[in-house]
């Protein structure tokens, strides 16, 4: 059966991409927990919504069409009639903070009707939503000042991180974090459970040992993937994936793996290079020098490694099979605004199209240095998202690049489908 998704290059022209609008969950972050959360900053929930609102608009402005991460789970979990296998799974992984809470949380949760009942997963379970319960394990006797039964989960609009897609296959993440880990599930039932995407076949599971997030990988064609080892993704998960990629008939036949510094800021391969044409790529300059690049491929039956012996320019252009390839600076030649703009995801753009972008309009200087190295810009505002660190390419998860005939089939089967549910949609709009 062909696979409904398509992805065999970071720049083909997108023509459905999955989002989540951020919810709730932004409005569950308390300043003493960001830390855990993963967070510096609170967004303002009502001005997220709008710059998301509008990076929507400007999907839909340049021919895609967007889905909504929790609205097709609603309808896979309707279709599979397994909600309460969903619920189960979520509880064992929730780290409930109170013995004897799991089964209240249980009722609470299936009380709601699918779509509020996921939004009340990704926004997360407060004690007080439970009102006050007779205490009956020494932990009820105890003052717990924490105020969650169930964390929330705000780095959901990042959509880019769960799970990624390599080709006509998708890659279920094993994430780097507890916290984050919960918001594999909603890839696991979308792409297990729904009718449209559960034949999609699956390349790496969610439950292998060493952490891997689709921020870190870049499909740079139909043969070649770029995963950068990093804060987020381990070397171990690295030559995993490779082994699993280049053996099971996708078409990629090299993966190169590229050593980033394990900080904060750069989190992910796409924090600091993300690519906006064939043969052009955003970088973030200075740490040029310490990036190293391995080449990863199958030799006489064996994944075989070979260090890069030159730069990151002349490894990407090899792994494309080009002459040369070129990088471009955010922030150009100023350290200043090259840190400024970094910071807030200005090499993190997603591309629509070769050489059209979409990037966040606070990065002004790289933007215009996009657009002097003939690239077109959408400009969105990022006030409020880009607190979380992350720009347009963190905050979406393409599902198909490239027109074909299958793409009307599955549109037909969305609408078929909403139309026979009948499924109320969740506040995804």
């Amino acid at each position: 059966m062909n696979s409904p998704i398509r992805v065999n290059s970071e720049v083909g022209k997108l023509k459905r991409v999955l989002l989540h609008r951020p919810g709730q969950e932004l409005e569950n972050l308390m300043p003493q927990y960001l830390s855990r959360q993963l967070f510096e900053d609170i967004p303002y929930l009502v001005h997220a919504r709008e710059e998301h609102d509008e990076f929507a608009r400007t999907l839909r402005a340049c021919g895609v069409e967007v889905c909504y991460l929790l609205d097709l789970v609603a309808e896979a979990v309707l279709f599979s009639g397994e909600r309460e296998r969903l619920v189960d799974d979520f509880l064992s992984e929730i780290g409930i903070s109170a013995r004897g809470a799991e089964q209240p949380v249980r009722e609470y949760l299936l009380g709601m009707p699918a779509p509020q009942m996921l939004n009340c997963m990704a926004r997360g379970v407060r004690k007080s939503d439970l009102g006050r319960r007779e205490p009956k394990h020494l932990v009820d006797f105890i003052d717990d000042a924490y105020p969650f039964l169930a964390d929330p989960m705000p780095n959901l609009y990042f959509t880019r991180d769960p799970f990624f897609m390599v080709g006509t296959g998708v890659c279920m993440s094993s994430m780097a974090n507890a916290v984050r880990a919960r918001e594999t599930l909603f890839g696991q039932y979308l792409f297990s459970k729904h009718p449209v995407y559960r034949d999609t076949p699956l390349l790496h599971q969610r439950s292998d040992p060493f952490s891997v997030e689709g921020g870190d990988v870049l499909v740079l064609s139909g043969e070649a993937v770029a995963i950068g080892i990093s804060q987020r993704t381990a070397p171990q998960a690295v030559e995993a994936l490779a082994e699993r990629l280049i053996g099971e008939g996708t078409g990629i036949e090299r993966v190169l793996a590229i050593d980033i510094p394990k900080t904060r800021s750069y989190m992910h391969l796409d924090t600091i290079m993300t690519m906006v044409d064939r043969d052009k790529f955003t970088i973030h300059a200075s740490i040029l020098p310490v990036i190293r690049t391995f080449s990863l491929t199958r030799k006489r039956g064996k994944l075989a490694i070979e260090p890069g012996k030159r730069g990151l320019a002349e490894a990407l252009a090899n792994a494309l099979q080009l002459d040369h390839v070129a990088l471009i600076q955010c922030g150009g030649n100023s350290i200043i605004d090259a840190a400024r703009e970094q910071w807030n995801d200005g090499t993190n753009t997603l591309a629509v199209a070769p050489g059209e972008v979409i990037a966040f309009s606070r990065n002004h200087v790289t933007n215009g240095i996009l657009r002097d190295n003939g690239i077109l810009v959408h400009e969105i505002p990022s006030a409020e998202l880009s607190r979380g660190r992350g720009g347009p390419r963190c905050m979406s998860m393409p599902l198909w690049r490239d027109e074909t005939e299958l793409l009307n089939r599955i549109t037909d089967e969305h609408a078929t489908l909403a139309g026979r549910n009948g499924t109320a949609k969740s506040d995804n709009r």
